[in-house]
């Protein structure tokens, strides 16, 4: 087994490695952006996916990932956690039809409710102990779907019709479109920014640079919320006008 995963605040990175530890002590999970990651791929018959589900969909980021290797995908065995805020209806199932089309077996699918990591929306927000206890829900549900896929009966959250008439009907008819391209949203409060340079360090698109020591956003945006939630004066934004909780999984654990 390998684990891949796309990540922005850190709960897919999380799920994705505890779910391999679980599974097998020395199977190992990576990031999409990790040049390794190919590699064990192709060494691998049951590929573990993790990745942030957006608007009920898949971000731009992981599909471009699927499509650009189609051809690693055909004949492996795939398994898909899809981690959210609230709801994706189905999340796995979005990714595992995508799979599909270049040759992979889906064999199961596991959602998980994580906090979530969407800055600057208040209407989102929990309070501290409420996220921890998701996380550690978020854990048992992993271990307990690991002894099922070890038993051949691994769950099939998010896989199957109903589920995605709930993931179409609940966001993806009204907002899917939101994930169809990078988004060029990305704001920058210029007196708030000090020019640091951490959101470009983060960025997984590249789309971030600094020019007369301030940041300056492309069109390019995959919507992972690293850089909104780790800048150091809250000048990125959104989704919403102003940062108000930044938020990572070591908060939580």
């Amino acid at each position: 087994m390998v684990g891949i995963y796309f990540s922005g605040t850190g709960n897919s990175k999380y799920a994705a490695e505890l779910f391999c530890k679980e599974y097998d002590k020395e199977s190992g999970a990576y990031s999409i952006e990790d040049t390794e990651a190919l590699a064990a791929v192709a060494d691998a018959d049951l590929i573990v996916f993790a990745y942030p589900v957006q608007f009920s969909t898949v971000p731009k980021i992981m599909r471009d990932y699927i499509s650009d290797h189609s051809e690693l995908w055909k004949n492996k065995k795939v398994f898909i956690i899809a981690t959210m805020g609230l709801f994706s209806g189905d999340g796995s199932g979005m990714l595992g039809r995508l799979l599909q089309c270049y040759g992979a077996e889906v064999i199961g699918g596991l959602h998980l409710k994580m906090p979530d990591s969407i800055a600057d929306e208040k209407a989102l927000k929990r309070p501290l102990e409420k996220n921890r206890k998701l996380v550690k829900q978020a854990e048992q549900k992993i271990k307990e779907s690991v002894k099922r896929l070890k038993a051949g009966d691994p769950t099939q959250e998010g896989i199957g019709a109903l589920y995605r008439l709930a993931g179409f009907f609940g966001q993806r008819a009204y907002f899917g479109h939101k994930t169809g391209r990078y988004s060029s949203k990305l704001k920058v409060d210029t007196d708030k920014c000090i020019g640091c340079g951490l959101c470009k360090k983060l960025c997984p698109m590249k789309n971030i640079t600094i020019k007369e020591h301030k940041a300056v956003s492309g069109d390019r945006c995959t919507m992972c919320y690293r850089c909104i939630n780790k800048c150091p004066r809250q000048a990125l934004t959104l989704l919403g006008k102003k940062v108000v909780e930044q938020c990572g999984i070591e908060k939580y654990i």
